[in-house]
């Protein structure tokens, strides 16, 4: 081994895990949100201490499934409305993507209009598609596509138009139709930029689906905070949060798990 890896080798075996330090940064947050609450002697309808919050979070886990006291009904809706909504934002905007990046045509008739869509505000037009789709899951689907639905687009738009033009050249040496450079080269070249895109857009699509449920739904993560914040349950909210968070973090997981498994050649600098 060379002098100059030597550092780094020692380097990688004294870093921690992962693991252990986000554990001891959520120790540390807890101790200081105890120590807050205790000190200033916060009531709690401003800031719950962590075991309130706990035993809001407990009494929605140690209940059957299929009460409808606990956290899986409405977990299990949003989660539903989330997923359908990437799966389709996320189908159409690779699709999007893929046709600007092989018609410039395409790509001056739809660029414009879609930064225009994505800078409006999606608060401001929530209403409106609650209004098209009605209070049912539509509007939830519908919101969480928009969201999913631009960065994927974007990505993918990139990562195909990044490929080296030597490598367009060789396949159009070997005679490769466009539909053959484009599953042969292409895609797999711009594969990395759309997991970027999809690791965004499923976090976008639970949000566009929370947004939804604020506005009007029957059932959802969305309603639960409602209805916690009409009582002054602040316990209640927080724990609702911490769902949604695991949420959103398993749903982070589970795409860059994916990603390593079908995007295995691609160097992304982890160890």
């Amino acid at each position: 081994m060379s002098a100059t890896a030597l550092p780094a080798a020692r380097t990688r075996r004294t870093e921690l895990p992962s693991g252990i330090i986000a554990g001891g940064g959520l120790i540390v947050l807890l101790g200081l949100w105890e120590a807050a609450v205790h000190l200033w002697h916060l009531p709690g309808y401003i800031l719950p201490d962590p075991a309130a919050v706990w035993r809001a979070l407990w009494s929605g886990i140690a209940v059957s499934p299929a009460s409808p006291l606990g956290w899986y009904r409405p977990l299990w809706g949003t989660f539903r409305n989330a997923a359908l909504g990437f799966f389709i934002g996320s189908a159409v905007g690779l699709a999007a993507g893929s046709a600007m990046a092989e018609s410039r045509t395409v790509e001056r008739l739809l660029m414009p209009y879609a930064f225009a869509l994505q800078c409006l505000p999606k608060v401001a037009i929530a209403p409106l598609i609650v209004i098209w789709f009605g209070f049912g899951d539509g509007s939830k689907i519908a919101i969480a596509a928009l969201l999913a639905l631009f960065p994927v687009m974007i990505n993918s738009f990139t990562g195909l138009r990044a490929v080296e033009p030597e490598r367009i050249d060789l396949m159009r040496a070997l005679s490769a139709s466009r539909i053959e450079t484009y599953r042969l080269v292409k895609l797999p070249n711009a594969a990395p930029y759309i997991f970027a895109g999809l690791d965004m857009a499923v976090v976008y699509a639970l949000l566009g689906t929370i947004v939804a449920e604020f506005l009007g739904a029957q059932e959802g993560m969305g309603v639960v905070i409602t209805q916690a914040e009409s009582v002054t349950d602040v316990a209640g909210v927080f724990a609702a949060l911490i769902i949604l968070g695991a949420l959103g973090m398993a749903l982070h997981g589970l795409v860059r798990a994916l990603e390593r498994r079908v995007v295995h050649w691609a160097d992304r600098g982890k160890h």
